[in-house]
């Protein structure tokens, strides 16, 4: 006698619930890792002289650079006035310095300077480190799993801001109530 599997049901609600959870796991997991390398980088950052913005930015030109000081901030995330805040102290420190573009007098590019290029490259051998650290207990595979799965997020998360589109009901309605 033969028996009649039926199909397998979907359970939506099920499924529902376990991505909910999943979902509720992941904000918490992201938000600890962010909270906890932003206070790593500060510590680590600010004991050569510069807050972590300044080093973002140090970062973006030297990985991007030379940079107009819009096309930083826009790197940045910041607005014009911060962003002019940011590499003002920079300029004053002797980290980065504007170099006029020979093709428009008013507009500078702002560029590294040798000094703003050795304190990159030894704040970023100093974080290396500490990544390795992380690191070196797992199987090579799950060090290339983390990565690519932390790059995707980034990825998503840049194409969400920078299309002003959120996922859910993030925004300032769902925030702030409809008046923003």
């Amino acid at each position: 006698m033969a028996s009649t599997l039926a199909p397998p049901v979907h359970d939506a609600k099920r499924s529902d619930a376990s991505l909910q959870r999943h979902a509720e796991a992941l904000h918490a997991a992201v938000s600890d890792l962010v909270r906890v390398y932003q206070f790593r980088d500060r510590d680590c950052i600010c004991c050569h002289d510069i807050s972590v913005t300044q080093c973002y930015a140090l970062e973006a030109l030297s990985e991007h650079g030379p940079l107009r000081l819009g096309a930083l901030a826009d790197r940045l995330y910041l607005d014009k006035s911060t962003t002019s805040r940011v590499v003002g102290a920079l300029v004053r420190k002797g980290y980065v310095e504007p170099r006029r573009e020979s093709g428009d007098r008013r507009a500078a590019a702002l560029v590294v300077t040798r000094a703003g290029r050795r304190l990159y490259e030894r704040i970023t051998a100093d974080l290396v480190e500490q990544q390795k650290a992380l690191l070196q207990d797992l199987d090579p595979a799950i060090r290339e799993g983390v990565t690519q799965v932390i790059r995707r997020f980034t990825r998503a998360a840049e194409a969400r801001f920078l299309s002003g589109t959120s996922v859910g009901s993030c925004g300032p309605a769902a925030c702030c109530g409809p008046e923003g």
